[in-house]
């Protein structure tokens, strides 16, 4: 599995540094199309935009209070 990952993110570096940085207009697109997806999906908006936030404001109490020491 950890082969998988590393041929993958290889692939991604390679393109990423061949295609070069994507414009606003660009990353917008992408953006756009990518919730159209989530859309169609069913996934997105989510139905409870809330749901999971104390697990977030947990861990995010605990990595602020590591990164003071």
């Amino acid at each position: 599995m950890s082969r998988d990952f590393d041929v993958v993110k290889q692939f991604e570096d390679d393109l990423a540094r061949k295609e070069g940085r994507l414009d606003h207009s660009q990353a917008l697109e992408i953006f756009t199309r990518l919730w159209e997806e989530g859309r169609d999906l069913g996934v997105l908006p989510p139905a409870d935009p809330m749901e999971g936030i104390e697990t977030d404001l947990t861990v995010a109490r605990i990595l602020n209070s590591c990164s003071r020491s």
